[in-house]
């Protein structure tokens, strides 16, 4: 297994004043309810496309404020993240607490869902804060790690598109 690297915890403020926030806005065909169980299901993530290879929760259900899980990209980076923030149905946050690549300092995420009429409006926050040694190429690289990630929110439209 790679070498895990320690990060720093973070908390919402974290997630809205961090040096380099992406935030994405999507509609999906499917109810809310849908929606969050996709979120919280053994695949989550993993099942919206190719950006995230595997999802294993590390912690039993019910899930709640302390579950962890670790998800994995393609090309093997794990990240272990453990919830700080979980209002079940509607939202959960967390932050990064290991992770294979020793870029970040912090790295936090926030998932938001709420109805859209018969859709759901599904907001989802990206928190970074590279180590020092990484700041400028992440900040050069700001928006391709934006379209970059960018592709798991749309990749969830595709996903709910076909098996709402």
């Amino acid at each position: 297994m790679a070498r895990m690297h320690a990060l720093e915890p973070a908390d919402a403020e974290f997630i809205a004043s961090a040096p380099h926030v992406f935030r994405y806005q999507k509609r999906f065909a499917a109810s809310p309810e849908k929606v969050w169980e996709s979120l919280v299901s053994d695949e989550s993530l993993a099942a919206w496309g190719p950006m995230i290879t595997d999802v294993t929760w590390t912690t039993p259900r019910p899930f709640g404020v302390g579950t962890t899980r670790d998800v994995t990209a393609p090309g093997g980076s794990v990240m272990r993240e453990r919830f700080f923030h979980w209002e079940d149905g509607h939202r959960k946050s967390f932050y990064v607490y290991e992770c294979s690549l020793p870029m970040f300092k912090r790295f936090a995420e926030d998932y938001l869902v709420e109805p859209a009429g018969n859709e759901t409006s599904f907001t989802w926050t990206l928190a970074v804060e590279p180590k020092p040694a990484f700041a400028l190429p992440v900040k050069i690289l700001a928006p391709v790690l934006k379209a970059g990630f960018g592709r798991i929110p749309a990749g969830g439209q595709k996903y709910f598109a076909t098996h709402a």
